[in-house]
């Protein structure tokens, strides 16, 4: 398969492949090494940092992510997603009744956070953070589907969204539908 343009990468080191599984697959970045145990190896990054710029900020009456709902389902209030002056004209084409994937940066959550209780919920076995959607990760970005209420010139009212005031939007994104919808 053909490289990823992206950031730059350390050359792979040499490497045996048992089996008869394509050795090389290249997924964001990273050179991935299948073996007949499905056993992979990830040659890491030789920049591991890398720099997120928001696109523009949530204003929401939540304001302390400890009461706040935990999914957008669960009582969120309506919210508005305010754009960045440079970036409006990247939001020109968003309609009312539109339903998008807002990429959040939690930026109350903690980064040195594993495993957790599931929903906070004690009496729930430890989970890795992987396989819950906790605020506190590694990289604490949200993933958040709403509707879009009303659109406005400097940004967008949506429904579904339980981000806190204040919360860095990185990103928007269409759901898109079946094949034929595209």
């Amino acid at each position: 398969m053909p490289e990823h343009p992206g950031p730059t990468r350390r050359r792979p080191r040499a490497t045996t492949v048992e089996g008869s599984l394509d050795p090389l697959y290249r997924q964001g970045g990273d050179l991935v090494v299948w073996t007949d145990h499905d056993e992979r190896e990830v040659d890491e990054l030789e920049d591991a940092d890398y720099v997120l710029r928001p696109v523009g900020r949530v204003e929401s009456p939540l304001t302390d992510r400890h009461t706040a709902p935990k999914q957008g389902d669960e009582g969120a209030p309506p919210a508005r997603i305010a754009f960045g002056p440079e970036f409006r004209e990247a939001a020109r084409d968003l309609r009312a009744g539109d339903e998008i994937l807002v990429l959040t940066w939690l930026h109350q959550g903690a980064r040195d956070v594993l495993s957790v209780h599931p929903r906070g919920d004690t009496s729930r076995p430890i989970a890795g953070v992987f396989a819950t959607r906790s605020p506190d990760r590694p990289n604490p970005i949200g993933l958040h589907a709403v509707r879009i209420e009303a659109v406005a010139e400097n940004g967008i009212m949506v429904s579904g969204l339980e981000a806190i005031d204040g919360t860095p939007v990185l990103d928007v994104k269409p759901v898109l539908g079946g094949i034929h919808q595209r």
